[in-house]
């Protein structure tokens, strides 16, 4: 029996990557980051870490990203207000952080990230808490305009959510040596 889940995936996989090849370069180097950092998948600091200041930064975000897990067991099943606040606080306080950090400069990027760290289930609150943190007042007032302009009507008032889990994954890529390829 043939499966319809091969082709889809496939196709989301591509939409996804042309959405991260949209985010500028710094943001798409912050999001792999956070994914190898929130996903345990690499040493984020022998892999991004180009200083002694970078190194703290990813050490920070480290520390910031244990209560993953927690955020991770705490998404709500549904919209009922008795399961947010365990949930929402550690949320939009990594929100804050993440976005603190002057590298996911619109919601498209955030959503982008936080939906591979935490998974398909955050998205119903995912407007929410990056409207909390982008108007956070540690935030200059420039940067929270912008992130608070970034959102749209359309994501801020969605219907409803796809369950779907994400089909891309960025990752580090290493360079290749084009002087040592053959010609």
């Amino acid at each position: 029996m043939a499966s319809k889940v091969g082709p889809a995936a496939g196709a989301m996989a591509l939409v996804e990557m042309k959405e991260f090849a949209s985010f500028p370069a710094g943001t798409q180097r912050y999001i792999r980051r956070s994914l190898d950092i929130g996903l345990e998948r690499e040493d984020a600091i022998k892999i991004w870490s180009r200083d002694m200041v970078e190194a703290a930064s990813i050490k920070a975000q480290t520390k910031m990203y244990e209560r993953l897990d927690e955020i991770r067991a705490l998404v709500p099943d549904d919209s009922g207000l008795d399961a947010i606040e365990p949930f929402m606080t550690p949320l939009v306080t990594l929100s804050a952080f993440d976005l603190g950090q002057d590298r996911l400069a619109s919601f498209s990027a955030y959503r982008f990230l936080y939906e591979r760290l935490i998974g398909p289930g955050v998205r119903p609150w995912l407007p929410s808490s990056f409207c909390a943190a982008a108007a956070l007042p540690h935030l200059h007032p420039e940067k929270r305009r912008k992130l608070l302009q970034s959102i749209s009507e359309a994501a801020a008032t969605a219907p409803g959510w796809s369950s779907r889990s994400p089909a891309f994954y960025p990752q580090w890529v290493d360079k290749v040596d084009t002087s040592a390829l053959p010609h």
